[in-house]
This record gives structure tokens, C-alpha cells and sequence, in this order.
């Protein structure tokens, strides 16, 4: 009767060792793999779900419960304006922003005091979606030629802006950058500021 020697046995155990290895480091590069991409996945359908809700409410926008003017401030990462979001009767004050790479929605509720509104109150802010990599910029703004505006001409003439999210939760990864876009017309403008 033949058996291994002690050198087999170490040899068998050193060659079993590497074969165990090598399944998995394929095993954890795997889920590594699948958990970046259903991470990735989520950030965008995060960022769909964001600019979906943020196009219905600006093509809502009217004018504040004071007389402002609908658009509060065109900026290239920041857009004000006032609008009935939460279908309460009162007209919100309502700011879409940039936060390093958070996208983020604040809404002041206006006070009302014998009759006079005032939004001077507290923002309440909630972030819609993380991993932006805007550069330079979200909105652009264009006026009913289809020319676009630059300051200080944006809030007396845009009629269609153009929304952009570019969402990547690790650029020095694959896949790449993936962008988002939509076109909103906005239905409420008045004619003088």
C-alpha cells in the first residue's frame, strides 16, 4: 500500500490553497463588479426620478404670493422660482442647487400676516440625488427664438430651459459618466419683472 509522501501532501495542500485563491478573488472582483454597477443604477434612476419631479413643477411655476416675479434667480447651478407644489393653496418658494456633487431641492413656505406674504422663513432642503458631476454647468436657459441668454437677461426672457445631470459615482471607474436631460417650457410667464 502506497500513500502520498509528506512533499506531496504539501504540494497538493499549496496547489488546493491557490486554486481556492484564485475562485475567490474572481468571486469578490464579481460582486464588487455588480454591486458598483447596481450602485451606479440606483444613482441614476435617483437623478430620472429628481429631474422628472423638477420638470413638472417648473413648468408650474407662477407668480409668489407677495407679486414676485415667477423666476426668482437663473443661475447656471441655480434655479428659484415660485410655485404651488405641494397642491396646498399657498405658493412655494421653490431653489433647485448644486452641493458639491449633491443635486438638492429647497422649498420656503410663505407666511402670510394680514395679507402680506413673506418668505423669509426657514428652507427646508433634501437632497434628490448624489454623485453629480456637472461641469460647468445644469441649466441653461434659452429665450422663445431658441437663442440662449446669459446674465443678467435670463429671468425677464427665458421661456425653455434645459436641464443636465451628469451622474457618476466613481469617475476613476468604468462605466462612464451618464447624463440625463430634459427641456421644460415654462407655462406662467408674465411679461414685466
Amino acid at each position: 500500500m502506497k500513500g502520498f509522501t509528506f512533499i506531496e501532501t504539501i504540494i497538493t495542500i499549496f496547489v488546493f490553497t491557490l486554486a481556492m485563491g484564485a475562485v475567490m478573488a474572481f468571486i469578490i472582483m464579481g460582486y464588487r463588479t455588480q454591486s458598483y454597477a447596481l450602485g451606479q443604477a440606483r444613482a441614476i434612476q435617483e437623478a430620472r426620478r429628481g429631474i422628472e419631479a423638477m420638470v413638472k413643477e417648473i413648468r408650474e411655476a407662477r407668480t409668489g404670493e407677495d407679486g414676485s416675479y415667477v423666476i426668482y434667480n437663473a443661475q447656471d447651478n441655480e434655479f428659484s422660482f415660485f410655485s404651488d407644489i405641494d397642491r396646498d393653496l399657498a405658493i412655494e418658494k421653490v431653489r433647485y442647487f448644486s452641493d458639491g456633487t449633491n443635486f438638492k431641492k429647497g422649498i420656503i413656505e410663505p407666511t402670510v400676516t394680514n395679507g402680506i406674504a413673506d418668505y423669509s422663513g426657514e428652507e427646508e432642503i433634501s437632497i434628490l440625488s448624489q454623485y453629480v458631476r456637472n461641469a460647468p454647468s445644469i441649466f441653461r436657459y434659452f429665450d422663445a427664438n431658441g437663442e440662449e441668454l446669459f446674465n443678467p437677461d435670463r429671468r425677464k426672457n427665458v421661456k425653455l430651459m434645459e436641464v443636465s445631470l451628469v451622474i457618476n459615482i466613481d469617475p476613476n471607474r468604468a462605466p462612464n459618466d451618464f447624463e440625463l436631460k430634459s427641456d421644460v417650457y415654462i407655462r406662467n410667464l408674465g411679461t414685466a419683472l
